[in-house]
């Protein structure tokens, strides 16, 4: 997901501290594989239709418990002061001291919560700040690597010995836009996979605390205009250098309709530079708070998320069925009632902050920007029908919107596969993908190269 609400209020720190609380060790640690035994639907432009600044956080919130959490009581009595919402006045505020404490300072609105739990989450304690030498970014504020430079493997397998096409690559960056609570280390796969190609890469992420804290205008926007401010610095070397944009979840697209804002107040010719755009496992074009309350619970809970999980052929042949006949598919897995409670006060909680005047305002005008003033490059979509998370339906519907606006538009429903998890489960499908749409539409030099040899 992408920029939340500066006014961050009690009930979103209500459900942190439960999960603290819920804390379990038998949490499994891989998940299975779905088995697939029907084809993923991609097109090309011609078809019609589409077929942190913390080390570690503890890792406490991917060993929330659901069967611990369900078992909490007081779960089901947390209310959502709705009406007693001041929108001009903060709820919470929150303040660093030096001895790495998180202080919470209140206003007027209340949440019932066991004097244990007020406690709790007055004095949560994180882990020491990582050591400058453990991350190399170019540009980053100092305790965190938000974005990381990754240099072409030359010699790599997978790269042509054609030289123009060689000379393409070095002159492209692949710039990846992590999803909400991704780190470096969960595009590591992604980057690899470019540079093994020949390609420049730079990884973004934001750290949660920086999406939780969010204000309009502070750090997170700081932050993306840093990066804005490389890339431009970058492509304006020297002529022929060009940019691609691979986006994960909403959070990654609305961090890259945050850049296309940048380039065109800056320098809109930057615009030109941009040379492809892929998006995994989004959009969403509209403040739903239902796809928010999904997208934050996902990042909480992790892999005890009903989002991690796939659907079985028999599942998705089932659900098309029942889609025909305007019902619910017989068998739908459904989340587990600690998850389903979770994603009530997420739901409440999006459905007051999307529609505070400044949150609403800053969104509708990168939704604006993504919607309607994107560059005149092709478009890639990969998505899922089994993406619980971001509806298929709504991916679909937006690409048939820029398909209309004249876009060079390809997608690809890879439908078994959860959310931003496309690569892991159909690698292969995956990287033919990237690669179909690289030559076809950024590096044109190396499908020449490949089909001469």
């Amino acid at each position: 997901m992408g920029p939340l609400s500066g006014i961050i209020r009690r009930p979103l720190v209500v459900v942190t501290a439960v999960g603290v609380v819920a804390v379990s060790s038998d949490i499994p640690d891989k998940l299975s594989n779905s088995t697939v035994s029907h084809y993923p639907s991609c097109t090309k432009p011609s078809d019609i239709h589409s077929l942190y600044s913390f080390k570690d956080l503890k890792s406490w919130l991917s060993q929330i418990s659901l069967s611990n959490l369900s078992q909490l009581s007081f779960t089901s009595r947390i209310r959502i002061p709705i009406d007693s919402i001041n929108y001009h006045t903060p709820n919470i505020r929150f303040l660093w001291s030096q001895n790495q404490k998180l202080f919470l300072q209140q206003s007027s609105a209340t949440v019932a919560s066991p004097p244990a739990l007020v406690k709790l989450y007055r004095s949560v304690n994180f882990a020491q700040p990582p050591q400058p030498t453990e991350f190399t970014p170019v540009v980053s504020p100092p305790s965190e690597a938000l974005y990381k430079w990754h240099l072409p493997k030359v010699n790599a397998e997978g790269i042509s010995s054609n030289s123009d096409c060689l000379a393409e690559k070095a002159q492209t960056v692949v710039v990846l836009l992590g999803w909400l609570g991704a780190k470096q280390k969960h595009l590591k796969t992604y980057a690899e996979w470019y540079t093994s190609r020949g390609f420049h890469v730079v990884t973004f992420t934001f750290p949660m605390s920086d999406i939780i804290s969010y204000n309009v205008g502070g750090k997170a926007e700081q932050n993306v205009g840093l990066l804005a401010d490389h890339l431009a610095s970058w492509v304006g070397e020297e002529l022929g250098k060009k940019l691609v944009f691979h986006t994960f979840s909403n959070t990654g697209w609305l961090t890259y309709g945050a850049i296309l804002e940048k380039f065109q107040k800056q320098d809109p010719s930057l615009e030109g530079k941009i040379k492809g755009c892929i998006v995994d496992s989004a959009p969403v074009a509209s403040p739903d708070p239902q796809v928010w309350a999904s997208g934050f619970s996902a990042a909480f809970l992790k892999k005890q998320s009903i989002a991690t999980k796939g659907f079985q052929a028999s599942h998705v042949a089932a659900v098309e069925v029942e889609e025909l006949n305007g019902g619910t598919a017989v068998g739908e897995l459904k989340p587990p009632v600690a998850e389903q409670a979770l994603l009530v006060i997420l739901e409440k909680f999006f459905s007051v902050v999307l529609n505070l005047p400044s949150v609403n305002r800053r969104l509708s005008d990168v939704l604006d920007t993504l919607t309607s003033e994107q560059p005149k490059c092709p478009q890639l979509y990969i998505y899922s029908s089994a993406d619980r998370v971001i509806p298929a339906k709504s991916v679909e519907s937006f690409i048939e919107e820029q398909r209309r606006a004249g876009h060079n538009v390809r997608a690809c429903n890879f439908v078994f596969s959860p959310h931003v998890d496309h690569f892991r489960n159909s690698p292969e499908l995956y990287t033919t993908q990237l690669t179909t749409f690289l030559e076809d539409c950024v590096v044109p030099l190396c499908k020449v190269a490949v089909s001469k040899s």
